[in-house]
């Protein structure tokens, strides 16, 4: 059977220096403008998990390029994506979590974009999904930790969601709970390569700040929860 793998996309340096500090036998990896860490952890069956985790960028492009990187690399059993994301739906506040059960893209025509695996000429997908298992380990760690969540609708997009109109347009489009710029991307490339996968969303703000002055905000606490969070999920598998 071997070691089992898992791979980490982080968004901010801080978080997978977070995410390092958990792990033994780390090692550094630069590859395709990455710096990856490489680690094992823990789990709570006895098993040892190799852990690798880096930050790719911004962006549809930059996550699938960072995703497709790791799992040619690495093979891992597991692909979990974590980061922030603008809040859309009126019953969740800042702080509160969202898991990607559905990802959509937002500017996307699926009907020729959803042709390639795990769609077919035939029958293009709509849209992508992360794996029933991950969502249900997810689900047990944010309970054990205290932290509000629901298993979602979140869009992805190359644009940063700052405007009441385009806030609207994106719920009108997709009936998304959260909106940011990466989740779809990261699960269209594990789909591609039958990897199962996880899109983890904590929530920053309510998708209606201007974004010179969302680059002002401290997330850096963000950080700490996501890497805990991150590090208790691989743990549980």
């Amino acid at each position: 059977m071997g070691m089992k793998t898992v791979a980490i996309i982080g968004a901010l340096d801080e978080e997978v220096a977070l995410i390092a500090g958990s792990l033994t036998h780390v090692t550094h990896i630069a590859k395709g403008s990455l710096d990856i860490v490489s680690g094992t952890v823990d789990s709570f069956g006895a098993h040892v998990i190799k852990v690798v985790a880096t930050v790719g960028g911004m962006g549809l492009v930059n996550a699938a390029a960072t995703t497709q990187l790791l799992i040619s690399e690495f093979a891992p059993d597991a692909v979990i994506f974590s980061g922030i994301a603008g809040n859309l739906n009126t019953h969740l506040h800042i702080n509160d979590v969202v898991l990607g059960g559905t990802l959509r893209y937002l500017d996307t025509d699926m009907r020729l974009v959803g042709q390639w695996k795990p769609g077919t000429a035939q029958e293009p997908v709509t849209e992508f999904h992360s794996d029933d298992r991950l969502l249900d380990v997810a689900d047990q760690a944010l309970s054990a930790a205290g932290i509000t969540h629901i298993t979602g609708i979140i869009a992805s997009g190359n644009y940063f969601v700052d405007t009441r109109e385009k806030v609207e347009e994106v719920i009108r489009l997709t009936g998304a709970d959260a909106v940011e710029m990466e989740g779809a991307a990261v699960a269209q490339v594990a789909a591609r390569n039958e990897v199962p996968v996880l899109v983890i969303r904590a929530l920053s703000d309510n998708a209606d700040t201007d974004y010179e002055v969302f680059k002002e905000f401290d997330i850096s606490e963000y950080a700490d929860t996501a890497a805990c969070l991150a590090v208790d999920i691989v743990k549980r598998l």
